[in-house]
């Protein structure tokens, strides 16, 4: 039976339709995404296209650099010097290299949020959510353990801002939601995202030595535990 919902997000209410059992046989919802698209980062003011693209040429410059050398050696001497560009420019863009270093995290997290709206499957849409939210949990594991050293040198340049956290946070209510979770879908969500933030991971990975699959294996167990409880926990009355 397809049964039709209505969630209310911080986005206003969403419809959306589901079917089936999450824990036994799932075949999937359809959530309306015309209605409500997920936020990306927080945007800059938009930039004449002329200085989009010269912005754009730097934090090429600077990835490149990241990905040859690693964070610790890339200054803004080196990215001017790659970018084919004096240094002052380099300053003027970014202010700092945590500056520079911030907008490397941005950049990247706005392209890792558009895999997970509009990508390919199970991270992006056209899988079932429970799928979609143990891809979710190893994509985000893997991408804060690789920002790992640039979350460092971005310094407090580099906290995520508020909709980079809420990003993530409504993605997992959405799929907690479409699963038919009834609990604190908020508060299962939060505690579901806890284990994925990189100080946990490097914790667990670089202090304790504890293999990247076990983690995965640990997340995914917790996730078939939050779903299948709450799914099937006795409504009150």
């Amino acid at each position: 039976m397809i049964e039709e919902s209505t969630i209310s997000t911080d986005l206003g209410p969403v419809s959306f339709r589901s079917r089936g059992d999450p824990c036994h046989n799932y075949a999937g919802p359809v959530l309306d995404l015309h209605r409500a698209q997920l936020p990306l980062l927080d945007q800059p003011p938009r930039e004449r296209s002329d200085a989009a693209r010269n912005r754009e040429a730097l934090l090429a410059a600077a990835a490149r650099l990241v990905e040859a050398s690693g964070v610790d050696a890339v200054t803004m001497d080196s990215v001017a010097a790659e970018a084919g560009v004096g240094k002052g420019t380099v300053f003027r863009r970014f202010d700092s290299r945590e500056g520079l270093m911030a907008a490397l995290l941005d950049r990247s997290e706005t392209a890792w949020q558009r895999l997970v709206i509009e990508g390919p499957a199970p991270l992006g849409p056209g899988a079932p959510p429970r799928e979609r939210l143990h891809a979710f949990g190893r994509s985000r594991m893997e991408l804060n353990l690789a920002h790992a050293e640039l979350i460092r040198a971005a310094g407090r340049a580099g906290q995520r801002s508020y909709a980079a956290v809420s990003f993530a946070a409504m993605h997992v209510r959405y799929l907690l939601t479409e699963l038919g979770v009834r609990g604190d879908v908020a508060f299962l969500a939060t505690a579901l995202l806890a284990p994925l933030e990189m100080v946990v991971l490097v914790q667990q990975t670089r202090e304790e030595h504890i293999p990247l699959e076990r983690i995965h294996a640990g997340w995914d167990d917790l996730v078939r535990r939050v779903v299948c409880s709450e799914v099937n926990r006795p409504t009150p009355g």
